[in-house]
This record gives structure tokens, sequence and C-alpha cells, in this order.
């Protein structure tokens, strides 16, 4: 899987393994994301599916609990949640407007 991102300017791109967190590939090497529980619990780490949602694995019942209390549509994400599929593609994020 190929990872997108330009938080700051340029474009980085990595491969990512099936099952891993975006979190953890955002933080690692594409641009860090505010998180603080790591169980769907705070929503600090939201993020916008922009390109490729079909990538990623379907959020979990708890994840879909939080983005509906926050009142997300549903190209927004929890970092610590979302979880690459195996496969091959784009996917693109930005930080969700809150």
């Amino acid at each position: 899987m190929v990872f997108e991102g330009n938080a700051l300017g340029r474009e980085k791109r990595i491969e990512a393994p099936a099952g891993a967190e975006l979190v953890d590939l955002c933080d690692e090497t594409l641009a860090p994301i505010a998180f603080s529980c790591r169980s769907a619990s705070c929503g600090t780490c939201q993020v916008e599916v922009v390109q490729g949602a079909e990538l990623l694995e379907a959020p979990s019942e708890v994840e879909r609990e939080l983005l509906e209390v926050l009142g997300h549509p549903d190209n927004v994400r929890l970092a610590c949640q979302a979880k690459v599929r195996a496969g091959h593609g784009l996917v693109r994020l930005r930080p969700a407007g809150g």
C-alpha cells in the first residue's frame, strides 16, 4: 500500500504493511497526528480520507460510535483505529476540520 502525505509542503510516499494503523504510519514518516488514547475514546486523531477509503479496513463498532458522537461524515476516520488493507493503491489524508 502506498500512503501519501503533504503536511508541510513536500510530498511523501511510503510502503505500508497490511494491518498497519494510520497513526503509526503518519507519526513515523508522513506527518505527526495528534493522539492521546489509542483506544477510540478521545477523538484527537481524526483525519479526513480524501482518496483511497476503500483501501482501509472498515471502521470498528467502537470507532463508528465515537465518530457518530462527534458528528463526522463517513470520510473521517480515527487514525489510531483505521488500518490498512492488503493490496495496492493510494491513500490521501488531511487533518479533519474539527
